[in-house]
């Protein structure tokens, strides 16, 4: 372990603590013994590299991702040269200091120009691939039948610690490149972090106040002046975006005011409406108050109608009857004008027997005078028959007189009956227009309390939907009032806003 230990003594560098490189080679198992095992195959080893470099080099020129590590074939010769002398101090297991130096230095050189460790490890893999093959063929036996230069057990024993000595070399290169290559970020952090700050000094500085202005709702200003090309499209998006948001607030501001206008428009239209519709509402139940009292008294005159109607077919009736003992007492009246006609021939009759008995007796008179005393039962029978003859004479003018009265009465009568017979037929006619009339008023009553009933109930409907209408209108006038109210608010939240251009 004594010539790893130089690793670790440099007075300058360091490439780990000594516990972490001693636990390295600790797990690799190398140690002096792999180092001359190592040592017995160094001349083949040699001998080998510059085949196994040059077939190493033609695939690095064949793979882009490495060749774009070469500026021309010169630095590929240089570093050819490079790795021939590096491999040779590890076929001579000459791990000392100059080797540790070259370790870092390789690593270092490999974070710097970003070399990847699959390529590095890529490389030994061919490099040791190739090495192991030729080695194995130079110490082959020349013929068949002849022994080898070296035993088997010695050149897997030199094989194999050669192996661990390439593995030790790639942990330490790629641990240095880890290491620089940490350091390198640290660094580029760094300046990131120097970058970064000046930058978010840069955008504090020119954008800072635009955004202040943004918090404080005031979007008259812009960013203006030079910039980096990086930050072209943050202020011109930035400028389109305030631009934009201007523009939408002038739009919603006066969106918000014709709004603000038509809300009060449309909250003093509603309320005249509710107004109206409140007075249309009492209207209508003043108007279905009326139509039902109405409805019912035309339901009364209805009834009334129809009453008056039966007492008009009584009283046709009662008429008609009337009129038929008008027209049997007419015919009565007749009767008795022919009677009395009749009486008065027989007056006629009993007055000439009257006279003639009067004659009879002055004969009878003269006669009994002529006899003398013998003549004076019949001269007293004559007188007797004279005073007789003189009453039933008299009587008969009596009742020839009262004939004559009574025809006169019966003729008065008999006009006044044939009077009446045509008025009790006027009268019968007219009641029975009457009753026609009433029964046509009564049907046409029936048909108007039908029609005032129906229209009643339109009215009742009326009545209640406008009654809904009214609350719809002021439940539509409280929200027209809300609407207007969230739009002065709205208004006053704009106005909270300083707008380009605005004054």
């Amino acid at each position: 372990m004594s010539k790893f230990s130089a690793i670790m003594h440099n007075p300058n560098e360091s490439l780990e603590d000594t516990d972490d490189l001693r636990e390295r080679l600790h797990f690799l198992q190398l140690g002096e013994q792999d180092c001359l095992a190592i040592r017995r195959i160094e001349k083949y080893v040699i001998r080998c590299l510059p085949k196994a470099l040059d077939a190493f080099y033609d695939t690095v020129r064949r793979t882009p991702q490495t060749r774009s590590f070469f500026s021309s074939e010169a630095q590929i010769q240089k570093a050819k040269k490079a790795q021939l002398t590096y491999w040779k101090n590890i076929a001579a297991a000459n791990f000392g200091l100059q080797y540790a130096n070259t370790v870092r230095r390789i690593g270092r050189t490999h974070a710097e120009i970003g070399l990847e460790p699959r390529w590095y490890i890529g490389g030994y893999a061919l490099l040791l691939a190739s090495i192991i093959a030729d080695v194995s063929n130079q110490l082959a036996p020349p013929a068949p039948l002849l022994p080898p230069k070296m035993s088997f057990s010695k050149l897997t024993d030199s094989l194999a610690s050669l192996s661990k000595a390439v593995f030790l070399d790639m942990d330490l290169t790629i641990s240095i490149y880890i290491d620089e290559a940490r350091k390198l970020n640290k660094e580029e952090m760094s300046k990131l972090d120097e970058a970064i700050e000046e930058e978010r000094r840069f955008v504090t500085e020119r954008f800072g106040h635009i955004i202040d202005a943004l918090a404080n709702k005031n979007l008259s200003h812009t960013v203006d002046g030079n910039f980096p090309n990086t930050y072209l499209p943050m202020r011109d998006n930035l400028n389109h975006a305030i631009s934009s948001l201007c523009q939408t607030l002038h739009t919603i501001s006066e969106a918000t005011e014709s709004i603000d206008n038509t809300a009060d428009e449309i909250n003093s239209a509603a309320q005249d409406l509710a107004q109206r519709t409140e007075r249309q509402a009492a209207s209508v139940e003043k108007t279905a108050a009326a139509v039902e009292q109405i409805t019912a008294t035309v339901s009364s005159t209805e009834s009334r109608v129809s009453e008056a109607t039966q007492f008009v077919e009584e009283c046709q009736a009662i008429t008609e009857r009337f009129g038929t003992m008008i027209r049997r007492a007419s015919t009565a009246m007749e009767e008795i004008e022919r009677s009395a006609e009749a009486v008065n021939k027989i007056t006629n009759v009993i007055s000439n027997i009257a006279t003639q008995t009067n004659l009879l007796a002055l004969n009878t008179g003269v006669e009994a005078a002529h006899a003398g005393e013998a003549g004076s039962g019949f001269r007293v029978l004559a007188q007797e028959i004279r005073k007789l003859a003189n009453r039933v004479g008299d009587a008969s003018e009596e009742v020839k007189d009262l004939i004559n009265t009574s025809q006169t009465h019966v003729d008065s009568g008999s006009a006044i009956m044939k009077d009446a017979s045509s008025a009790i037929d006027t009268i019968i006619s007219s009641v029975a227009n009457i009753g026609t009339h009433l029964r046509e008023i009564s049907k046409a009553t029936s048909e108007q309390a039908s029609a005032l009933r129906d229209v009643n109930g339109a009215v009742v409907t009326i009545d209640q939907g406008t009654r809904e209408n009214a609350a719809m209108v002021e439940e539509t006038s409280a929200a027209t009032s809300n609407m207007a109210q969230r739009t002065r608010q709205l208004r006053q939240l704009l106005d909270g806003f300083v707008l380009r251009g605005q004054k």
